[in-house]
């Protein structure tokens, strides 16, 4: 990609958020939460369990409502253009939500149909994820946990997706697996795409990561550069 020249204009946020608030029955899971994320950044969300990461991650992907405060992500409003955010937005929750009757290779080329990307994509992203040869072929069902995140991941890259919502996106995988996952989210991110993960391994993730929200109680509590810090 060109470099930027020195009079070009900085891309606008691809999330904003301002005092905003999200209800999970009549619990608020988000408590006023004021942020902002750039364009190929990698954000970590830390906190402890019920701190709100995947209650953001959520918010973010327009699957619940801003009940108040204001809120954009890439330039959709969350109050009002939830359903044109979805299709822009690529979420990798705990379920791998595979079709399991369908093939490996079946279930990327599914996904990658729906965005208009070719056989060349499919057949880089199986092959990244070693997922190439006979394993292409096995149906999902017949898949070890570890091989069906690993499919799940595959049909999540070839979505395109402008912003990247990961929840634990290692789970389950082998050291070489998570080596290679990381490895192809820095180079979405050199490419502009932005990417927010929530994730309990914090070694590897604040080594991947280009910057760190805290999260406590539904507000975010710090924000800082993970390479500042070392975690035992």
């Amino acid at each position: 990609m060109d470099a930027a020249g020195p009079d070009a204009q900085p891309r606008p946020p691809v999330v904003e958020l301002d005092g905003a608030v999200a209800v999970l029955g009549r619990f608020p899971a988000l408590a006023g939460v004021t942020l902002t994320v750039r364009p190929g950044e990698i954000v970590l969300l830390r906190g402890p369990n019920g701190a709100g990461k995947t209650t953001l991650l959520r918010l973010c992907a327009g699957r619940i409502p801003l009940v108040r405060g204001e809120g954009t992500v890439l330039g959709c409003d969350l109050r009002t253009d939830r359903k044109q955010l979805r299709p822009l937005v690529g979420v990798l929750g705990h379920r791998n939500g595979l079709y399991l009757d369908l093939t490996v290779a079946e279930n990327v080329q599914f996904w990658a149909s729906v965005v208009g990307a070719g056989p060349g994509e499919v057949d880089t992203v199986l092959g990244r994820l070693g997922l190439s040869g006979r394993l292409a072929g096995l149906p999902a069902r017949r898949l070890s946990a570890g091989q069906m995140r690993r499919t799940a991941f595959a049909c999540f890259v070839v979505r395109r997706a402008h912003l990247w919502l990961l929840d634990e996106p290692h789970t389950g995988l082998d050291a070489t697996a998570r080596d290679e996952i990381d490895d192809i989210i820095r180079q979405a991110s050199s490419f502009g795409v932005t990417v927010i993960l929530a994730s309990h391994e914090l070694e590897r993730a604040s080594a991947l990561a280009t910057r760190t929200i805290e999260l406590a109680g539904g507000t975010v509590v710090g924000d800082f550069d993970p390479r500042a810090e070392a975690f035992g």
